[in-house]
This record gives C-alpha cells, sequence and structure tokens, in this order.
C-alpha cells in the first residue's frame, strides 16, 4: 500500500474557502480509508458527482463529500522562490546525486509550515514530496538549486530550466467543466472513490503534481 502524507497544498483548500487551517496535516495511518491520488480529465459534473476519465485510462465515478472544496493553479515562476517562502516539490533522484524537481508549488503566506515533512509520493515511480521552507536559492548552469529545510533537516533540489512552477489559486464549480484536468486526492469508500477536495486546472494552467 502506498503511504500518503496530504501535502499542505491538499490542506490549503480550507484556507481559501474559510479562515481556518486544520492544526495538523493528515497522515495515512491517522485515517481508516486508504487515501490514493487521481490525476484525469474531467468527462462531467453534476452535484455531488465527478466522472474522470484518469491518466491511466480508466474511467472513475468521484462522489464529493460534504464541505469538499475546490481550488486551482496560476502559473508562477522560478524567480518568484524566495528564501522564506514555503513550497511543495515533488522531485526523484538523480544520477549525479541529489534530487532534481519535477514540479513546485509555491504557497500562500497563510499556509505555511502545513503539511511540513518528505514523504514518498505517486507522481512517478521513486518520486518524494517535500514541503518545506526555502533556505536559499541559487542560480545555477541548468536552472537553479534550492536549500530546504523541514523538522531540523535539509535537502538540496534541483529545479530544471522548464520546471513547472505554480501557486494556489481560487476556483468554482464553474471550473469543472469536461476536459479540465484534475488532480484529486481520494479515499477508497464501498461506493468507490470519496473526496473532500479538488484541484482543478483552468486559463491553460493544469495541476503539476
Amino acid at each position: 500500500m502506498f503511504k500518503t502524507i496530504l501535502p499542505a497544498l491538499m490542506l490549503g483548500f480550507t484556507a481559501l474557502s474559510s479562515a481556518a487551517l486544520p492544526a495538523a496535516p493528515v497522515h495515512a495511518e491517522d485515517q481508516k480509508a486508504e487515501q490514493f491520488h487521481i490525476r484525469g480529465s474531467i468527462v462531467a459534473y453534476s452535484g455531488s458527482a465527478l466522472k474522470v476519465k484518469t491518466r491511466e485510462g480508466e474511467t472513475v465515478d468521484v462522489t464529493l463529500a460534504d464541505g469538499w472544496t475546490l481550488a486551482s493553479v496560476a502559473n508562477a515562476a522560478v524567480t518568484d522562490i524566495k528564501p522564506g517562502d514555503f513550497v511543495g516539490i515533488a522531485s526523484l533522484p538523480r544520477e549525479g546525486g541529489g534530487d532534481g524537481a519535477l514540479e513546485v508549488l509555491i504557497f500562500p503566506p497563510a499556509m505555511k509550515g502545513a503539511g511540513e515533512g518528505n514523504y514518498g509520493w505517486d507522481l512517478k515511480p521513486n518520486s518524494s514530496m517535500t514541503n518545506a521552507t526555502v533556505a536559499d536559492a541559487v542560480k545555477g548552469v541548468d536552472g537553479r538549486t534550492v536549500t530546504v529545510s523541514y523538522h531540523g533537516k535539509e535537502k538540496k533540489i534541483s529545479i530544471p530550466d522548464g520546471t513547472p512552477v505554480v501557486t494556489i489559486a481560487p476556483a468554482t464549480k464553474d471550473d469543472l467543466v469536461p476536459g479540465a484536468v484534475v488532480f484529486i486526492p481520494a479515499e477508497k469508500a464501498a461506493s468507490g472513490p470519496l473526496a473532500h477536495q479538488v484541484l482543478v486546472g483552468k486559463n491553460g494552467v493544469v495541476p503539476p503534481m
């Protein structure tokens, strides 16, 4: 079973819809339901039901839980990453050592510290997710290298040129149109996937995580 700790991006949906943030990240072992991620494009949306064609080619019916929240992403730039920023970076080990970023999410200041840590991620095989504070960002020959800190630990991650960099943005249910790309942290329920949060792409920007 893939062990998941939901990243701060998921916790931040609450911040977009209300003033409150959960006090702590959600750990898979703290929940009875098994957590997994759905990545794909919307086939249809109606009320509390969302039909999605996944990146694996399967069509799934997702039930949206009471009080479910919605957000989108907006383009940012690697030059926007500054010391003190809280970021979520999916990465893979590099042949020469260290990690190379697959994508970067710059969190709004109100979400700093939520979901902090480094853990396995399922964007690609052997990938990991690091939610941490930027200690420094140094321009290199090929992109940029950032040092991030979490729970007293440090990790260096290179961000090659062309790596998707985004931040969280508002969304409405009108954005849930056929063809829109979604990222959904879901849990396995008797009736199928159950979701409390949805991240939808709009204006040509898709969730890269």
